[in-house]
């Protein structure tokens, strides 16, 4: 960089700690913006920034794996990308999405020179922290860019010229960088062109591997533009719902992220693809965009093995918002019957999955906090290995020390001759889930803050021992509430809520017809039975204190009543605690007595049956819900709303 550019630069530095802004003109507007967010963020150009240094290297082997996948089609990229700029003073470093530096290779004498700059595996190059430099400011602005020289905001890294790209996971989401940094020669624009096409064959690599049995489109503009690092890719399942898709197709057909497991690829290209599907690897077919322009479409499609794509449980075309019909990505879209709240708690969970971010699931009871979790498991990385489910509020007090730590062998009268790992240690490797975390004692609250700690557990009579593991807690129960009441612990709190998410009551969600179609079929109720019309609209009005559990009950014992020669479901198919509870409405108690009873739809069994007394209608719901919840008590009046007392009182006039 000549004299004339560093005192440009100077300048420009001096402008902005005086102003606050930069110069008009003084530098790339980009670099600009980014000397100004490192500034807000508390750095100073002059001087020598203390700096933190790597993370432990435990932090680092549980970034690593859940960086596995990206490290997997990074590397053979790497290798090829220094085999490129070999001998000219540099090094190739890739980063994660917080720029943590995840894995570096390059020329000796330069790796030397870096490591004054922590230029190494577990530093961290987030803006924020290192000022303006290519892994940072490319990662803030989602776009490849350099840095050369003095442009970097910190004096003390003003020896580094960087040349980074962002790598965009399928569906659109920065999920690293590649950089080449070194002496003069990676400020250079092939240094940049380098580092752009190494982003690109990472994240193709990376979209066709992790998708191998759903169809793939590869598109250009021109039929020779197929099957180069040029074309767009993008990944449906067989109804066209978009699952993933590199950069270059989400400009093609100006998609955004929220597009996928939401959008058909048919609603964008305004055509039928049926043909298409039916004639994989034939020559490139052309169409026409809506705007006109000509597109070129190859298909790829390698079904799964003994036919092809195995269909999920969605119906194809429910009430409410569309979703998809055939087998989603992951098993969280196959969770997606519409909702859209369920649909944002999905989309947001999958962000984190690959972080070591512990995950909150809230709602109330029969929600599917379970269910959510383990698809959670089952979309992340740690997908294959132990999912261990405890529930917190199931276990006996006494026992449940012995069953989360374990114990070694004669640590108590009665103990398991050769002792027992405990439940922690059996999900070393997956997911511990924490159902109803809000019901454990907080004696063993203060034990598993040591464990969530130091990442090791200690059984009884034993010695500590290392695990690893994602955590999933939920809990029916504002904890926010149980920590200014004393009875959870704020920092387990802390803990434990990394990222929350609240999954909706039955009631409340938008897919009530799509949810009833799938449990239909799933508990065997033949292609084309549904819900004769009086009972439909019961069911959609009812308050479903049990939420999908009591749904799923419902139904499922009504496809065990159904009759071969019935063509729908109808009030005889139903228990008659349920008919009774639709008849008088749901009798909930709140604040000041009970819901008001609804009338009966036309066609109800018992429609002329005189209406109960409130007293009656309460006791009915006591019952009700202490048959859902096997008879405990406490988690009855919870999902009432309603205390023991009260439960108690109706069950002695009862009695």
């Amino acid at each position: 960089m000549s004299l004339g550019t560093h005192h440009s630069l100077q300048q420009a530095r001096n402008h902005l700690l005086e102003h606050g802004t930069c110069p008009p003109g003084a530098l790339d507007e980009r670099l600009a913006q980014s000397w100004q967010r490192s500034l807000h963020a508390g750095l100073r150009p002059l001087g020598i920034e203390d700096m933190a240094g790597p993370v432990s290297n435990a932090h680092l082997q549980e970034m690593l794996h859940g960086n596995a996948e990206l490290l997997a089609h990074a590397r053979p990229v790497m290798d090829f990308l220094y085999g490129q700029i070999r001998g000219n003073h540099s090094m190739v470093v890739l980063a994660d999405a917080q720029c943590t530096l995840l894995h570096t290779q390059g020329d000796r004498a330069f790796l030397n020179k870096a490591q004054r700059v922590a230029l190494s595996r577990g530093a961290s190059w987030h803006e924020a922290q290192r000022g303006t430099n290519a892994i940072g400011t490319a990662m803030a602005e989602r776009m490849p860019l350099r840095v050369r020289g003095g442009e970097h905001f910190l004096e003390q890294n003003r020896f580094l010229h960087c040349s980074a790209a962002p790598i965009f996971s399928a569906q659109g989401e920065v999920a690293g960088v590649i950089d080449i940094s070194g002496d003069q020669y990676a400020s250079q624009s092939h240094a940049l062109g380098l580092a752009s096409t190494a982003a690109r064959m990472i994240e193709n690599s990376w979209l066709k591997a992790r998708y191998p049995h759903l169809p793939r489109i590869h598109m250009h503009a021109q039929a020779e533009g197929l099957d180069t690092l040029a074309e767009g890719i993008l990944v449906m399942t067989e109804d066209g719902f978009l699952v993933g898709a590199n950069q270059e197709a989400m400009r093609l057909l100006r998609l955004h992220p929220a597009d996928f497991f939401a959008l058909r690829l048919e609603d964008r290209l305004q055509q039928r693809l049926g043909q298409l599907l039916r004639q994989p690897g034939e020559a490139p077919q052309a169409l026409r965009l809506p705007n006109g322009r000509r597109l070129y479409l190859q298909i790829h499609h390698r079904p799964r093995a003994g036919g092809t794509t195995v269909a999920a449980s969605a119906p194809a075309t429910p009430a409410g918002p569309t979703a998809p019909a055939h087998a989603p990505a992951d098993p969280l879209a196959a969770l997606d019957t519409g909702d859209l709240q369920w649909r944002a708690a999905t989309h947001k969970v999958r962000r984190i999955l690959s972080k070591p971010i512990a995950l909150l699931i809230q709602g109330e009871s029969g929600v599917g906090k379970e269910v959510f979790a383990r698809a959670a498991h089952d979309s992340g990385p740690r997908r294959g290995q132990p999912f261990v489910a405890i529930n917190c509020a199931a276990i006996p007090e006494a026992l449940i020390e012995a069953e989360l730590f374990g114990y070694a062998p004669g640590a108590y009268t009665g103990a398991q001759k050769g002792g027992s790992p405990g439940r922690i240690r059996e999900a070393d490797g997956g997911t511990l889930f924490l159902d109803e975390i809000g019901d454990m004692p907080l004696a063993l609250q203060t034990r598993l803050l040591r464990v969530l700690q130091e990442r090791s557990v200690t059984p009884l009579g034993g010695s500590p021992v290392a695990v690893d593991f994602a955590l999933i807690s939920a809990t029916h129960c504002p904890l926010d509430e149980a920590v200014e009441q004393g009875r959870f612990r704020r920092d387990l709190y802390y803990r434990i809520n990394g990222f929350s998410v609240h999954l909706p009551p039955l009631r409340a969600r938008g897919d009530f017809d799509a949810l009833v179609e799938r449990l239909l079929r799933q508990f065997g109720a033949p292609a084309g039975v549904g819900l004769g019309a009086s009972l439909h609209q019961a069911l959609r009005r009812h308050d479903w204190p049990g939420n999908l559990r009591q749904l799923a009950s419902t139904l499922q014992t009504a496809c065990a009543l159904l009759e071969a020669h019935e063509t729908h479901i109808d009030w005889h198919h139903l228990a008659d605690d349920i008919v009774h509870r639709l008849r008088h409405g749901v009798a909930l108690l709140q604040a000041g007595g009970l819901a008001p009873a609804q009338a009966a739809p036309a066609g109800m069994p018992g429609a002329a049956m005189p209406t109960r007394s409130l007293r009656s209608l309460s006791r009915s719901a006591v019952l009700q819900a202490l048959q859902q919840c096997s008879g405990n008590i406490s988690q009855a009046a919870r999902q009432l709303g309603i205390s023991r007392q009260t439960v108690y009182r109706h069950l002695r006039a009862v009695g």
